[in-house]
């Protein structure tokens, strides 16, 4: 069975930097790509980040390139999402998701609770 929960959302000040993580169930991270999306207030979900589980590439939506990270790690079955030089628009829920690859419609039908990020001064 597919679990996954994240942790680390909270308070951040713009330009400030917060690491997420998604600690997952088994051998997960072996057959799926792990995925990081977020939901803001009155906007639909939207892919952010996404590591794939056959070649270990990473993907990025343009608005969070060269500010965002992500990387596994198969000993602790955790997936960390590195943001820095955080925005105001950076605001919402942020979900990890897995699914059969890096295409926003790979991922539907295993996701986390999700971890409120939320930048303001």
């Amino acid at each position: 069975q597919v679990q996954l929960v994240e942790s680390g959302g909270g308070l951040v000040q713009p330009g400030g930097s917060l690491r997420l993580s998604c600690a997952t169930s088994g051998s997960t991270l072996v057959h799926y790509s792990i995925g990081w999306f977020r939901q803001a207030p009155g906007k639909e979900r939207e892919g952010v980040s996404c590591i794939s589980s056959s070649d270990r590439s990473t993907h990025y939506a343009e608005s969070v390139k060269g500010r965002f990270a992500i990387s596994r790690d198969n000993a602790k079955n955790t997936v960390y999402l590195q943001m820095n030089s955080l925005k105001p628009e950076d605001t919402a829920v942020y979900y990890c998701a897995a699914g059969w690859g890096c295409y926003w419609s790979d991922f539907s039908d295993f996701w986390g609770q999700g971890t409120q990020v939320t930048v303001s001064s």
